[in-house]
């Protein structure tokens, strides 16, 4: 039994997917950012930097969603979300997950975070930079996708693409969503027909994709 933190959309997104994936029995509990629950003494001690997600597994609280993620996949390798260990796949998918993690995800703090920069909101020129920044991954990966795909890893689903997938919609507000690049697009309609997608949106109340 998992017991994941959660607060719908963010980025424990992941982590219930692969929960759901795997088919693992959990239980979700909603950490609620109105009430300031990630603030709440309580959940501090689970989770010091009051984010989510927080995953336990047997008793021990876990953080950082790509990293369990990689800890989902490697406790359950019967559901395929990692290719297996020691071949060149396998390599290839701890690439992409790193990567999106240290380059897409990080910079998304700063953009939805102006304060962690020092500033109430961006000046015009961050907030450009940031855009730049974030829709170069998208040209990147929409180069790796239509010469390889449609999936990160060629033919074959991964956790990797649940990652990018939750990513890609964290931009569907922006001035250019990631979905404007075709092959982004198509892999972000594979993912969302999946069972897994269906489900979470019905558990944690999602609409706008």
């Amino acid at each position: 039994m998992y017991t994941l933190y959660y607060s719908p959309g963010t980025a424990s997104m992941v982590v219930h997917l692969a929960l759901l994936e795997i088919g693992a029995p959990h239980e979700l509990r909603l950490v609620d950012f109105d009430a300031r629950a990630q603030r709440d003494p309580a959940y501090l001690k689970l989770n010091p930097r009051g984010v989510v997600p927080t995953l336990v597994i047997d008793g021990r609280p876990l953080s950082e969603s790509a990293a369990l993620l990689m800890m989902l996949a490697e406790r359950h390798p019967e559901a395929k979300l990692a290719p297996a260990p020691g071949t060149p796949e396998r390599e290839a998918w701890q690439q992409w997950i790193v990567y999106l993690s240290n380059t897409l995800m990080a910079t998304y703090r700063f953009w939805f975070y102006p304060h962690e920069l020092g500033a109430a909101e961006h000046t015009p020129e961050v907030r450009a930079a940031l855009q730049h920044k974030i829709e170069g991954v998208w040209v990147l990966l929409n180069a790796q996708l239509a010469a390889h795909g449609p999936y990160l890893l060629g033919q074959e689903f991964s956790g990797a693409d649940l990652l990018l997938t939750m990513l890609m919609r964290w931009s569907r507000n922006m001035p250019r969503p990631a979905t404007e690049w075709p092959a982004l697009r198509q892999l972000a309609d594979l993912v969302r027909a999946r069972p897994s997608w269906q489900k979470l949106y019905e558990v944690e109340g999602l609409s706008e994709w």
